[in-house]
């Protein structure tokens, strides 16, 4: 998702550069000692890079003769495919779930489901969608790390003026959405409700009761009765001045128009839980499960990480050592929790009263229910990024209706699906 990118900040050349030497040379090789050095692969550094050596001094403390070091890797798909076959590959990688349908077909992912059998680990640990997304023709090829699903964030002080309750349904959303917006001199100031992205056309999809794909991915189904209701929302909205295309970005490079009450209400994640948290008295916020659709659907969108093992590792018992010890064991997933301040996808471990009792994160929980991942289809993300993301602007700046921008979105997105399933 767009918004956990921001979490991912960029490796300077130098990083790079040690990132890449480190990187090479005899990955995870035992030496004289008989210790087992694992290279763990991951694109988090800064904030996220002292977080992931958090869990690897834990693992490295209680497990002498197996010892991981994680290594930032700037452009790390890339790098990944060439060490696969030149014998550099890693031995753990930090992986973005719905990389899976992609990278699986390649070869270049190792299935654990013989390892979960063999060591009595029960798949239902965790949160079933997450393993939905790691598995691929049946076979599953890691374990879930961490969760997220959007949920309707709301500044408490606009609605409270407006006289309004956090909404459950579309209608309230709508209605909420008109009140709460305001215009000086026919000038947008405050929107009513952030619809910057239109990546979460599928989201809305759902609570219609549509669904993105059919079930062997071979076309689009969302330019229907569905689609039309969820467009049919967004266009109402905007020709009531809720919002226009590009108001939060003309806000300054930099600026959340939410935390700096630009915007009223936006569906987001549970990564912005901790900065909006910072700024204190100057915003006081809610969180509440997404409102329903017109029939009383409710649907989320899940996402999230895990752990891998690559195809070409050299120690692959080693690293499920690793991998299993941070995911599959309670104890070490809630530390994992409180050191990143992310949901795990261990279930109990999310269960725990960090989370469970904690405000803020309850209707994260709650919503996570029924979080559905997007369809694990290889041409999925191409679909969306190439063909439908673009159809739904032209809704949005008004240069196309309902029915034109999801008809031209289903022409390019039926090929766009096909050419990457393929």
């Amino acid at each position: 998702m767009r918004a956990i990118l921001t979490r991912r900040l960029a490796a300077t050349s130098i990083a790079a550069l040690l990132t890449i030497t480190t990187g090479c040379g005899s990955s995870g090789a035992p030496f004289s000692d008989g210790v087992v050095r694992l290279k763990f692969w991951g694109d988090w550094s800064g904030e996220g890079e002292q977080q992931f050596r958090t869990m690897t001094a834990a693992f490295n403390k209680t497990h002498p003769k197996i010892q991981v070091e994680y290594v930032v890797q700037e452009d790390m798909l890339t790098k990944f495919l060439t060490a696969s076959t030149s014998g550099q590959a890693p031995d753990v990688m930090f992986w973005d779930r719905w990389r899976t349908a992609g990278y699986a077909p390649k070869g270049v992912l190792h299935p654990i489901d013989d390892r979960l059998k063999k060591d009595g680990i029960e798949r239902e640990r965790f949160y079933g969608e997450a393993m939905r997304e790691l598995t691929h023709g049946g076979k599953l090829y890691g374990l879930p790390l961490t969760v997220d699903a959007r949920a309707l964030f709301y500044n408490k002080a606009h609605l409270k003026a407006a006289g309004i309750e956090p909404p459950r349904t579309w209608a309230e959303l709508e209605r909420a959405a008109v009140k709460l917006t305001e215009r000086e001199g026919g000038k947008l100031v405050r929107a009513g409700l952030s619809m910057d992205d239109v990546g979460l056309f599928s989201m809305y999809l759902r609570q219609a009761g549509g669904q993105m794909v059919s079930d062997d991915c071979a076309r689009t189904t969302f330019n229907g009765p569905p689609g039309l209701q969820v467009l049919g929302l967004w266009d109402r909205m905007i020709k009531a001045g809720v919002y226009q295309s590009g108001f939060e970005k003309g806000l300054g490079e930099g600026t959340d128009a939410f935390a700096t009450g630009k915007v009223s209400m936006i569906l987001t994640g549970p990564w912005n839980i901790t900065t909006y948290k910072k700024y204190g008295k100057d915003l006081d916020f809610g969180i509440v499960p997404p409102p329903s659709g017109p029939q009383g659907g409710q649907a989320s969108l899940m996402g999230g990480f895990g752990l891998v093992i690559p195809q070409a590792g050299k120690h692959k018992e080693e690293a499920w050592e690793f991998v299993k010890w941070w995911t599959a064991e309670k104890e070490n997933a809630v530390l994992w929790a409180k050191t990143s301040l992310n949901i795990p996808g261990n279930v109990q471990a999310a269960r725990d009263p960090f989370f469970a009792g904690d405000p803020f994160w309850k209707p994260i929980l709650d919503t996570l229910e029924y979080a559905k991942i997007r369809p694990a289809c290889a041409g999925y993300a191409p679909m969306e990024e190439e063909s439908l993301i673009p159809g739904l602007q032209l809704l949005m700046e008004g240069k196309a209706g309902a029915q034109d921008a999801l008809t031209q979105a289903q022409q390019q997105g039926d090929r766009v699906l096909t050419e990457n399933n393929s």
